[in-house]
Protein backbone atom coordinates (compact mmCIF):
# COMPACT_ATOMS: atom_id res chain seq x y z
CA UNK A 1 0.00 0.00 0.00
CA UNK A 2 1.06 3.55 -0.46
CA UNK A 3 2.32 5.31 2.67
CA UNK A 4 -2.02 7.40 2.34
CA UNK A 5 -3.04 3.98 2.21
CA UNK A 6 -1.54 2.80 5.12
CA UNK A 7 -2.53 5.74 6.67
CA UNK A 8 -6.16 5.43 6.22
CA UNK A 9 -6.41 1.91 7.04
CA UNK A 10 -4.50 2.16 10.33
CA UNK A 11 -7.25 5.12 11.48
CA UNK A 12 -10.65 3.79 9.45
CA UNK A 13 -10.08 -0.07 9.79
CA UNK A 14 -11.23 -0.82 13.53
CA UNK A 15 -14.31 1.25 12.79
CA UNK A 16 -15.36 0.84 9.30
CA UNK A 17 -13.97 -2.79 8.20
CA UNK A 18 -13.80 -6.32 9.32
CA UNK A 19 -12.39 -9.29 7.88
CA UNK A 20 -15.07 -12.04 6.64
CA UNK A 21 -12.64 -14.59 8.56
CA UNK A 22 -12.53 -12.96 11.61
CA UNK A 23 -16.60 -12.27 11.93
CA UNK A 24 -17.87 -14.15 14.33
CA UNK A 25 -20.48 -17.08 13.65
CA UNK A 26 -23.88 -16.69 12.72
CA UNK A 27 -25.32 -13.20 10.68
CA UNK A 28 -23.65 -10.20 10.40
CA UNK A 29 -25.30 -7.57 13.06
CA UNK A 30 -26.02 -4.40 10.76
CA UNK A 31 -27.56 -2.47 12.71
CA UNK A 32 -25.61 -2.54 15.96
CA UNK A 33 -22.82 -1.61 12.94
CA UNK A 34 -23.91 1.00 11.62
CA UNK A 35 -25.72 2.07 14.52
CA UNK A 36 -29.55 2.06 12.97
CA UNK A 37 -31.63 -0.49 11.00
CA UNK A 38 -31.99 0.79 7.53
CA UNK A 39 -32.28 -0.55 4.11
CA UNK A 40 -28.73 -3.00 3.36
CA UNK A 41 -27.35 -2.34 0.07
CA UNK A 42 -24.12 -4.86 -0.44
CA UNK A 43 -21.81 -4.29 -3.50
CA UNK A 44 -19.35 -7.25 -4.34
CA UNK A 45 -15.78 -6.33 -5.71
CA UNK A 46 -15.88 -2.48 -4.87
CA UNK A 47 -11.77 -2.34 -6.46
CA UNK A 48 -10.27 1.80 -5.74
CA UNK A 49 -13.45 2.49 -4.38
CA UNK A 50 -14.37 5.69 -6.68
CA UNK A 51 -17.26 4.00 -7.68
CA UNK A 52 -18.33 2.97 -4.40
CA UNK A 53 -17.80 6.23 -2.53
CA UNK A 54 -19.68 8.00 -4.52
CA UNK A 55 -22.77 5.52 -4.44
CA UNK A 56 -22.60 5.28 -0.50
CA UNK A 57 -22.29 9.35 -0.41
CA UNK A 58 -25.44 9.76 -2.60
CA UNK A 59 -27.64 7.45 -0.58
CA UNK A 60 -27.30 8.48 2.90
CA UNK A 61 -30.41 6.70 3.66
CA UNK A 62 -29.33 2.80 3.12
CA UNK A 63 -26.45 0.72 5.29
CA UNK A 64 -23.95 0.31 2.24
CA UNK A 65 -21.72 -3.10 3.03
CA UNK A 66 -18.65 -3.51 0.61
CA UNK A 67 -16.76 -6.57 0.08
CA UNK A 68 -13.33 -6.84 -1.49
CA UNK A 69 -10.48 -9.23 -0.91
CA UNK A 70 -7.66 -6.44 -1.64
CA UNK A 71 -6.66 -4.63 0.99
CA UNK A 72 -5.48 -1.79 -0.73
CA UNK A 73 -8.28 -1.01 -2.58
CA UNK A 74 -9.90 -0.84 0.66
CA UNK A 75 -7.67 1.29 1.81
CA UNK A 76 -8.17 3.89 -0.93
CA UNK A 77 -12.36 3.63 -0.81
CA UNK A 78 -11.72 4.72 3.26
CA UNK A 79 -9.49 7.77 1.75
CA UNK A 80 -12.05 8.71 -0.81
CA UNK A 81 -15.22 8.11 1.56
CA UNK A 82 -13.35 10.07 4.46
CA UNK A 83 -12.95 13.07 1.76
CA UNK A 84 -16.80 13.10 1.32
CA UNK A 85 -17.99 12.53 4.63
CA UNK A 86 -19.60 9.23 3.94
CA UNK A 87 -21.03 7.83 7.01
CA UNK A 88 -22.99 4.91 5.49
CA UNK A 89 -20.61 3.04 4.42
CA UNK A 90 -18.59 -0.30 6.28
CA UNK A 91 -16.44 -2.58 4.54
CA UNK A 92 -15.79 -6.31 4.35
CA UNK A 93 -12.60 -7.83 3.31
CA UNK A 94 -12.38 -11.39 1.80
CA UNK A 95 -14.78 -13.81 0.03
CA UNK A 96 -18.21 -12.56 -0.90
CA UNK A 97 -19.35 -16.51 -0.93
CA UNK A 98 -18.78 -17.04 2.13
CA UNK A 99 -19.87 -14.12 3.31
CA UNK A 100 -23.33 -14.39 1.79
CA UNK A 101 -23.48 -17.78 3.37
CA UNK A 102 -22.57 -17.94 6.60
CA UNK A 103 -22.67 -14.09 7.72
CA UNK A 104 -25.96 -13.03 5.73
CA UNK A 105 -29.71 -13.94 6.67
CA UNK A 106 -31.86 -14.93 4.04
CA UNK A 107 -34.47 -11.97 2.57
CA UNK A 108 -32.49 -9.28 3.93
CA UNK A 109 -30.82 -7.30 1.54
CA UNK A 110 -32.16 -4.91 -0.53
CA UNK A 111 -29.92 -4.97 -3.08
CA UNK A 112 -26.83 -6.29 -4.10
CA UNK A 113 -24.77 -4.61 -6.84
CA UNK A 114 -22.06 -6.27 -9.15
CA UNK A 115 -20.30 -3.97 -11.56
CA UNK A 116 -17.45 -5.44 -14.00
CA UNK A 117 -16.46 -8.06 -12.55
CA UNK A 118 -13.26 -10.11 -14.07
CA UNK A 119 -14.34 -11.48 -17.22
CA UNK A 120 -12.01 -14.68 -17.22
CA UNK A 121 -11.92 -13.98 -21.18
CA UNK A 122 -10.49 -17.30 -22.00
CA UNK A 123 -12.96 -19.82 -22.68
CA UNK A 124 -10.99 -22.46 -20.50
CA UNK A 125 -11.25 -19.82 -17.38
CA UNK A 126 -15.16 -19.12 -17.98
CA UNK A 127 -16.06 -21.50 -14.80
CA UNK A 128 -13.94 -18.91 -12.43
CA UNK A 129 -16.16 -15.93 -13.39
CA UNK A 130 -18.53 -15.53 -10.23
CA UNK A 131 -21.90 -15.38 -11.65
CA UNK A 132 -23.10 -18.78 -11.57
CA UNK A 133 -26.19 -21.39 -10.77
CA UNK A 134 -25.19 -21.62 -7.51
CA UNK A 135 -24.14 -17.96 -6.77
CA UNK A 136 -27.07 -16.32 -8.39
CA UNK A 137 -29.63 -18.62 -6.53
CA UNK A 138 -27.38 -17.61 -3.17
CA UNK A 139 -27.86 -13.93 -4.06
CA UNK A 140 -31.68 -14.14 -4.87
CA UNK A 141 -31.86 -16.02 -1.46
CA UNK A 142 -30.41 -13.31 0.51
CA UNK A 143 -32.68 -10.46 -1.21
CA UNK A 144 -35.95 -9.30 0.68
CA UNK A 145 -38.94 -9.50 -1.33
CA UNK A 146 -38.52 -6.79 -4.39
CA UNK A 147 -35.30 -6.59 -3.72
CA UNK A 148 -32.52 -6.34 -6.28
CA UNK A 149 -29.53 -7.87 -8.10
CA UNK A 150 -27.85 -5.38 -10.06
CA UNK A 151 -25.09 -6.06 -12.65
CA UNK A 152 -22.92 -4.17 -15.47
CA UNK A 153 -20.30 -5.56 -17.42
CA UNK A 154 -18.42 -4.61 -20.78
CA UNK A 155 -17.95 -8.10 -21.77
CA UNK A 156 -20.51 -9.39 -24.23
CA UNK A 157 -20.28 -13.02 -23.98
CA UNK A 158 -20.04 -12.24 -20.28
CA UNK A 159 -23.10 -10.33 -20.24
CA UNK A 160 -25.05 -13.13 -22.15
CA UNK A 161 -24.21 -15.83 -19.53
CA UNK A 162 -25.49 -13.58 -16.93
CA UNK A 163 -28.34 -13.00 -18.78
CA UNK A 164 -28.97 -16.81 -19.30
CA UNK A 165 -28.21 -17.47 -15.63
CA UNK A 166 -30.25 -14.97 -14.09
CA UNK A 167 -33.11 -15.90 -16.09
CA UNK A 168 -33.10 -19.19 -14.75
CA UNK A 169 -33.24 -18.43 -11.37
CA UNK A 170 -37.28 -19.01 -10.56
CA UNK A 171 -36.35 -16.50 -7.84
CA UNK A 172 -36.05 -13.65 -10.24
CA UNK A 173 -37.64 -11.95 -12.66
CA UNK A 174 -35.77 -9.65 -15.43
CA UNK A 175 -37.18 -5.68 -14.68
CA UNK A 176 -36.72 -4.81 -18.26
CA UNK A 177 -37.05 -8.43 -19.98
CA UNK A 178 -33.50 -7.96 -21.61
CA UNK A 179 -30.90 -5.14 -20.79
CA UNK A 180 -31.54 -2.39 -18.60
CA UNK A 181 -31.14 0.98 -19.37
CA UNK A 182 -27.71 2.49 -17.53
CA UNK A 183 -28.64 4.39 -14.47
CA UNK A 184 -27.83 7.83 -14.38
CA UNK A 185 -26.99 7.59 -10.84
CA UNK A 186 -24.18 4.94 -11.67
CA UNK A 187 -20.85 6.98 -11.90
CA UNK A 188 -18.44 5.92 -14.69
CA UNK A 189 -15.70 3.43 -13.35
CA UNK A 190 -12.19 3.09 -14.87
CA UNK A 191 -13.71 0.00 -16.63
CA UNK A 192 -16.34 1.42 -18.70
CA UNK A 193 -14.08 4.73 -19.62
CA UNK A 194 -11.54 1.80 -20.88
CA UNK A 195 -14.55 -0.27 -22.73
CA UNK A 196 -15.76 3.07 -24.45
CA UNK A 197 -11.98 4.23 -25.33
CA UNK A 198 -11.57 0.03 -26.60
CA UNK A 199 -15.48 0.08 -28.47
CA UNK A 200 -16.90 -2.13 -25.81
CA UNK A 201 -20.86 -1.85 -25.12
CA UNK A 202 -21.41 -1.75 -21.97
CA UNK A 203 -24.83 -3.83 -20.27
CA UNK A 204 -26.74 -3.46 -17.29
CA UNK A 205 -28.94 -6.24 -15.56
CA UNK A 206 -31.23 -5.53 -12.98
CA UNK A 207 -32.87 -8.41 -11.75
CA UNK A 208 -35.56 -8.21 -8.96
CA UNK A 209 -36.70 -11.15 -6.34
CA UNK A 210 -40.36 -11.94 -6.22
CA UNK A 211 -42.65 -10.18 -4.08
CA UNK A 212 -44.79 -13.29 -4.47
CA UNK A 213 -42.27 -16.06 -2.82
CA UNK A 214 -42.14 -13.88 0.61
CA UNK A 215 -41.28 -15.83 3.60
CA UNK A 216 -42.82 -14.69 7.38
CA UNK A 217 -40.42 -11.93 8.86
CA UNK A 218 -38.83 -10.80 5.77
CA UNK A 219 -38.68 -7.52 4.70
CA UNK A 220 -39.43 -5.69 1.69
CA UNK A 221 -37.78 -2.60 1.33
CA UNK A 222 -34.95 -1.40 -0.96
CA UNK A 223 -32.84 2.29 -1.82
CA UNK A 224 -34.83 4.58 -3.74
CA UNK A 225 -31.61 4.64 -6.22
Amino acid sequence: MTVGQERAWERYWPRWGQDVSGLPAGPLDTGSWFGRSAPVVLEIGSGMGETTSKLAAAAPEVNYLAVEVYQAGLAQLMMRAADLDVHNLRLLRGDAVILLTDHIEPGTLSEVRLYFPDPWPKKRHHKRRIVQPDFVSLVASRLAPGGRFHMATDWEHYAEHMLEVCSAETALRNVYSGWAPRPEWRPVTKFESRAHTEGREIRDLIFERHTLRSSPGRGNTRPGS
